[in-house]
């Protein structure tokens, strides 16, 4: 069991000092977090593929770091927990990133990125999201592109839903596929933890178990047949008060029962979080980690050394939110 701030990094710079102009050459080093979805409102299945989408992202302590240095190829390196799951190749966000942010600029992708993982792979926390924005952000101050936050966003939305919101960080409502952000307000601070399951879940899979289930629950499945997805009011005056308590008895996810039908010993996490004396709990996105919001810093250490020795889970991790989007580490960048 660790703390979610386990690393003893520096303070991230904003990102607006991200695009000040530095000396060529300078490694610069990017962290960025992961997420909770604290309401995941799902639509119906869109003709395109798509679900339209109401997600409350909060962004949490713990954190992936990026640090990207001069080469004259792509180079990608990867360690930390579960870095041997990684993919070193084109497949891999951070290095799709620095293709695009190239491409866009019109200059060869010329980088060695190294990842620093501490985000659980395949969690449903969006770590692979993470590594694109810091990645995006990295290569900009390296290469000395300036781009505008507002075109840096952009970029962000190409490569995937969750990594717009990995650049922003604290509390935003995502619509459409959850790229379209509009900034929450929140008060305080909120307390979690993560049961981390062994193996991963393709979204892909939940999203099509989840029409599977409407289907046969005969609400239908298609965007025509279930009503768009709209943020609960509860829950967004649960963020801006600051109430833990009112927060635990909003938290949503449409997800959920797929997640459990294709992970059924998931509801045994569940539980076993639940009677340790979590508030709530739920799965985090498309699963397979459960995220449980706890009273306070303390209940989160006895939530997460109970969940270990339940042995519903493969470990628990303990983290606080909102926290900011990708920034630079001081002291990396000149």
């Amino acid at each position: 069991m660790t703390e979610g701030d386990r690393h003893a990094t520096p303070a991230p710079r904003s990102t607006d000092a991200m695009t000040a102009p530095r000396p060529a050459g300078i490694p610069v080093t990017v962290r960025a977090p992961a997420k909770v979805n604290v309401q995941l409102a799902v639509g119906g299945l869109r003709p395109d593929g798509f679900h339209d989408l109401a997600n409350v992202f909060l962004a949490v302590s713990l954190h992936d770091t990026v640090t990207a240095s001069p080469c004259d190829t792509l180079e990608i390196t990867c360690t930390g927990p579960g870095a041997a799951q990684v993919p070193l190749d084109d497949t891999n966000l951070a290095v799709r990133a620095a293709r695009l942010l190239a491409a866009r600029h019109g200059r060869a992708p010329g980088v060695r990125l190294h990842i620093d993982k501490d985000i659980p792979v395949a969690g449903g926390m969006a770590g692979g999201s993470a590594d694109a924005a810091a990645a995006l952000l990295a290569c900009d101050t390296l290469w000395g592109t300036a781009t505008p936050r507002a075109e840096l966003l952009k970029l962000c939305a190409e490569l995937g839903s969750d990594v717009p919101f990995a650049l922003a960080g604290g509390v935003a409502l995502g619509r459409g596929r959850g790229e379209l952000l509009t900034a929450l307000e929140v008060t305080g601070t909120f307390h979690w933890v993560f049961a981390l399951a062994d193996g991963g879940l393709s979204t892909p899979a939940v999203y099509r178990e989840c029409d599977r289930l409407r289907e046969a629950a005969g609400t239908g499945f298609t965007a025509d047949e279930v009503p768009a997805p709209e943020p609960d009011p509860e829950l967004l005056a649960a963020l801006r008060e600051g109430d833990a308590g009112a927060l635990a008895g909003a938290l949503a996810n449409d997800l959920q029962p797929a997640a459990l039908s294709l992970r059924p010993a998931l509801a045994a996490t569940l539980d076993a979080g639940r009677a340790a004396g979590a508030l709530a709990g739920l799965v985090s996105g498309s699963g397979p980690s459960c995220a449980f919001l706890t009273a306070d810093a303390a209940s989160a250490l006895a939530v997460a050394e109970a969940l270990e020795k339940s042995g519903t889970c493969r470990a628990a991790r303990t983290a606080t939110g909102p926290v900011p989007g990708a920034a630079a580490v001081d002291g990396t960048v000149g």
